[in-house]
């Protein structure tokens, strides 16, 4: 049994190919592996690919007990620090069971070097969710994950070319670009850039009934933008959001939208987890370090 740990947003999402579960990130940080046993028994996992915040301080997928400081440059920088994903890396790690840590994509990732205009291109769990998202389309997709932020990846020929960060271009209803007026309260000391990234998703920028209708536009943009590498790769939604915006998602671009479910991540995981332990040394372009 091969098990995918997603670190997203709000909650810890675990699965394997009998199960998954779920708990919030606050709740993670009791966390023991023992938990694992609500998907199998422990004792029957094979490998565990886990993430880690934004998994910048290295490229390749990477047995856990080699990475330095949980995978990162540094704790600092956008995100919420809760401690539930620390807790998990770390039962994670020092429980003996076979694991991986996945990168994000930055600047010292294989990635199209236009890309590395910007430091940090998305985090370790939207690699999971392209693995899942390549299974069902082929080798050739766009993938945005939207809920509290809003990520879209691009891959081309199996190979991951780069993506759109959420500090960069389409919001989520918590996150997104520091505008303007984040940027004035940054400089006057009413925030830190962080509190500013923190606030600038739509719920705190637009009445509710203009939220979805402006993240699915943003959403459509984005996606319109990476046809300009790849204008053939079909689109799909991931995330709690995807299924509310796709409609409008498809009638922006005029196209077919695939619909993934919040699952797709942790699941992608998994099978990122079984390709690494039979031996696969290439995953969407990432090389493998065991």
């Amino acid at each position: 049994m091969f098990i995918g740990v997603d670190h997203g947003t709000t909650a810890m999402r675990f699965a394997g190919e009998t199960g998954e579960f779920k708990i919030s990130r606050e709740a993670a940080k009791e966390f023991v592996i023992a938990d694992l046993v609500r998907i199998c028994p422990v004792d029957k996992i094979e490998g565990i690919a886990v993430c880690y915040s934004m998994g910048d301080n290295f490229s390749k997928i990477t047995r856990i007990g080699k990475i330095k400081n949980r995978g990162l440059v540094s704790r600092e920088g956008a995100g919420k620090h809760i401690g539930g994903g620390t807790q998990v890396f770390d039962e994670i790690a020092a429980s003996g069971i076979p694991a991986v840590a996945i990168p994000g994509l930055h600047r010292g990732s294989p990635i199209d070097p236009r890309f590395k205009a910007y430091s940090h291109q998305t985090s370790p769990e939207k690699i999971g969710i392209a693995f899942e998202v390549c299974e069902g389309l082929g080798d050739d997709l766009i993938v945005s994950d939207v809920s509290s932020n809003t990520v879209t990846l691009l891959v081309s020929a199996g190979n991951l070319i780069g993506a759109f960060d959420a500090c960069i271009f389409a919001p989520g209803t918590l996150h997104g670009a520091l505008d303007v007026d984040a940027i004035r309260k940054v400089d006057a000391g009413e925030w830190t850039a962080n509190d500013a990234f923190q606030h600038a998703g739509v719920n705190f920028s637009l009445p509710e009934e203009e939220r979805l209708p402006a993240i699915a536009l943003f959403v459509a943009m984005e996606c319109a933008a990476m046809r300009l590498l790849n204008p053939r790769a079909p689109v799909a939604l991931a995330g709690s959001l995807a299924p509310v915006i796709a409609p409008e998602v498809r009638r922006l671009l005029g196209d077919e939208v695939a619909v993934y479910d919040e699952w797709c991540a942790s699941r992608g995981l998994a099978k990122i987890a079984r390709e690494v332990f039979s031996g696969s040394t290439d995953i969407l372009g990432l090389g493998v370090d065991l």
